[in-house]
């Protein structure tokens, strides 16, 4: 009898065991729903953090930086369809008219000068040069006169910025921000003192297109005052050029040479950018630092890949350098007992080491940066020297 029961207890067990391995059987197709489910959700929420990102770039393509992010998000309230990031600096009627109904091309390219009214015959020649070439004309008036440019037939197209006694820089900092200047391919930066009589802006665009040239100048006439570099002298001989080999004066520039001055190196009297050389170029400029010394050496960073081929000076459209001196110069002399000029390069010449010391602080503190244009040189092993015989 205790032989039949402990048979019958081991058969119930034996069935529990597989009712319980039924059931194990029987939750595993739950258990892959609700993994199924699970995953569903994480792909779904990283895909909206995914399109949530994307919308951000598309509203505001200009930043990485947390706080700008951060002002951003706010902009997740609006229909997607509402939101213009970009602007740019055409002029428009108050009214429409039939004229104004008229098919007419929206400017592609944009020209800023700083201007005085002692330079307005020079600026209306280089302003007549680009009038042709569908180009925004954008005036920085640093002197305030604006009533006297009036008179000029395309002065009330062209827009006008005062700013008194400012730079270059300090009115491209502050009126060229990128999302307002992203509609023009190219932005041309230039000083008023430039002779344009060598110099036709279609040639110029051509070439630089063909060349991919994310950031250019036009050369420089040899006969030219205010020359500083040897690779912005024009070359005769070529259409262009990427470097320059000299030998002469304190910088050399060989074969091995690599970078500014050499090569991938612009002056900052009449630079030309590409849309996104100038997005970066933007960011490079110190909104304290007016007189910009500095940024040419830098500005192989914007140039979007190899400085040495992005690039280049264009000879076979050329300027003249006049190198008038016009911030700050006699006018301003007069009022002053101090001396305007030599005040202004001694602010040039500290702004110059705040921005090297700024530029190494910054690259000590980025851990994650890594500099493009850094090369690892072996070190070239120590030629032999000849022993040499003494005489007898």
């Amino acid at each position: 009898m205790r032989v039949f029961k402990s048979w019958r207890w081991l058969l119930r067990k034996r069935h529990v065991l597989f009712e319980g391995v039924t059931c194990n059987f029987k939750m595993k197709p739950l258990m892959g729903f609700v993994c199924t489910v699970m995953l569903f959700v994480v792909y779904k929420t990283t895909n909206y953090q995914y399109l949530q990102t994307e919308l951000d770039t598309k509203l505001h393509p200009l930043y990485a930086s947390r706080e700008v992010d951060e002002a951003w998000r706010s902009l997740i309230r609006l229909p997607r369809g509402i939101v213009q990031s970009t602007s740019d600096l055409e002029l428009k009627p108050l009214w429409t008219t039939n004229k104004s109904k008229a098919n007419v091309p929206s400017p592609c390219y944009l020209l800023a000068i700083p201007v005085g009214i002692n330079q307005k015959d020079n600026v209306d020649d280089i302003v007549q040069k680009f009038r042709p070439v569908n180009f925004t004309i954008i005036l920085f008036h640093y002197d305030g006169k604006v009533d006297g440019w009036m008179n000029l037939e395309w002065s009330n197209k062209a827009i006008h910025i005062v700013g008194q006694n400012q730079t270059k820089w300090w009115f491209a900092k502050r009126f060229l921000h990128p999302s307002v200047v992203s509609v023009y391919d190219y932005i041309f930066l230039w000083d008023e003192d430039l002779g344009v009589e060598h110099f036709d802006p279609k040639s110029y665009l051509d070439i630089v297109k063909f060349q991919g040239f994310e950031i250019s100048q036009p050369a420089l006439d040899p006969n030219s005052t205010g020359i500083h570099h040897r690779i912005t002298v024009r070359s005769r001989r070529k259409q262009f050029h990427r470097r320059v080999y000299d030998k002469r004066g304190k910088t050399k520039c060989s074969g091995d040479s690599e970078g500014p001055p050499c090569s991938g190196f612009v002056e900052g009297m009449a630079p030309v950018f590409s849309r996104s050389a100038w997005l970066c170029t933007w960011h490079l400029i110190q909104n304290d630092l007016v007189h910009g010394w500095g940024l040419d050496m830098k500005l192989g960073y914007c140039a979007q890949g190899d400085r040495t081929r992005n690039i280049g000076v264009v000879d076979s459209e050329y300027l003249v350098h006049q190198s008038i001196q016009t911030l700050g110069g006699p006018s301003a002399e007069k009022r002053h007992t101090v001396d305007v000029r030599s005040e202004i390069r001694r602010q040039s010449t500290t702004e110059l080491q705040k921005f090297k010391a700024r530029w190494e602080k910054a690259v000590e503190e980025d851990k994650n940066w890594v500099d493009p244009f850094k090369r690892s040189r072996r070190p070239r092993p120590p030629k032999k020297r000849q022993d040499t015989v003494q005489p007898a």
